[in-house]
């Protein structure tokens, strides 16, 4: 797929990128899933075009926003991803649900136009999109109140196969790890726990990225132990302490429901000096020695509003970069499969084959 939409040999892109053959093409030979991108989010800010093929220096020079977009995420190997609607928390309760609606039905329209990515929702799905030869894109909802206003809990299409319970600031639902909670962490509230029922009994992930220690913890009591919960964009504290990083006890809880813990890109969620992606394999590697091999994954957050480090900010090229560093450790290919997708679709087949 990247090999056609570059038109290149795997040694003229590693040539053009200065990354070894074989990192492109373990890239190429892999299934390279990415577990949060909000490359829907720049469209709904400033009219960004996600179907045209932009520079990363257009809007913010590799900052913030203009990581990805469809063509490049092509290029990129991507074979997959999680594709994220936020929930506008500014936006009255009563008219979020149907707000909703409107933005899974466009962003699947939109992705579907590009010709080259198509919706599923299943592993099956996913397995019938890529023998066809295209990107498949799973529809996540990042902000669990987006689903307020609905007279009854519903999966808008049938099409949401991801939801992060809550985000940036507490709801109706629970408790954000974000320093605007305030000081106390009530956790999950009684609407918040049967939140995570519904979308067990809908076999939907239930995504505990964003979620205060307290709120984590009550989603795992509350949560269907045989199905795999997921963290899709987040550091690891053990490699560096800070509010949005989860701890090892934390992984393995996951890592016990058969889920994945996946590692965010946002250099202010990776370390203090971060020079390059190579501070993203300490952040796996920590998530590897708290939970197994089987339980890691990568969550870019790409134009979510973050920094990535100088290396990574265009994703056309990141993940070669990524394996290339990963060889460079001396990661076994078995490794290197596993945290590029294979261990999330284990975990897609387990939940909803």
């Amino acid at each position: 797929m990247a090999e056609r939409a570059l038109g290149r040999t795997s040694d003229e892109h590693a040539r053009a990128l200065g990354v070894p053959r074989e990192a492109v093409e373990l890239v190429w030979g892999s299934e390279v899933i990415d577990l949060h991108l909000e490359t829907f989010l720049p469209p709904r800010l400033y009219g960004y075009d996600v179907l045209a093929r932009h520079s990363h220096l257009f809007p913010s020079l590799g900052y913030f926003f203009g990581h990805l977009d469809v063509p490049r995420t092509i290029e990129a190997g991507l074979t997959g991803a999680m594709w994220s609607i936020a929930t506008n928390v500014s936006r009255a309760s009563k008219r979020r649900f149907d707000v909703l609606g409107e933005n899974v039905r466009n962003v699947a329209a939109t992705l579907r136009r590009s010709g080259r990515i198509e919706i599923a929702t299943t592993h099956t799905e996913y397995a019938a999109v890529r023998a066809d030869g295209k990107h498949a894109a799973l529809i996540s909802v990042q902000g669990g109140n987006a689903f307020e206003g609905a007279g009854a809990l519903v999966n808008p299409g049938g099409l949401v196969t991801r939801v992060t319970v809550v985000h940036l600031s507490n709801s109706v639902l629970g408790a954000t790890s974000s320093p605007l909670r305030g000081g106390a962490d009530p956790g999950l509230t009684d609407r918040g726990r049967d939140f995570v029922r519904w979308l067990d009994s809908e076999r939907i992930f239930i995504d505990l990225a964003h979620a205060s220690p307290r709120s984590f913890w009550d989603a795992v009591e509350v949560h269907d132990r045989t199905q795999p919960l997921v963290v899709t964009h987040t550091g690891m504290s053990d490699v560096h302490p800070m509010w949005r990083n989860i701890d090892g006890k934390q992984v393995r809880a996951v890592a016990d429901t058969g889920g994945v813990v996946a590692i965010i890109f946002h250099r202010a969620f990776l370390g203090p000096r971060v020079r390059d992606g190579r501070v993203i394999l300490d952040h796996i590697e920590a998530a590897i020695a708290a939970g197994g091999e089987e339980c890691v994954a990568l969550g870019s957050d790409y134009d979510g509003f973050i920094i990535p480090p100088p290396d990574l900010r265009d994703g056309a090229t990141a993940f070669y970069r990524l394996v290339a560093y990963m060889l460079e450790r001396g990661w076994r290919e078995e490794r290197i499969k596993n945290v590029l997708g294979a261990n999330f679709l284990r975990s897609f087949a387990r939940l909803r084959p």
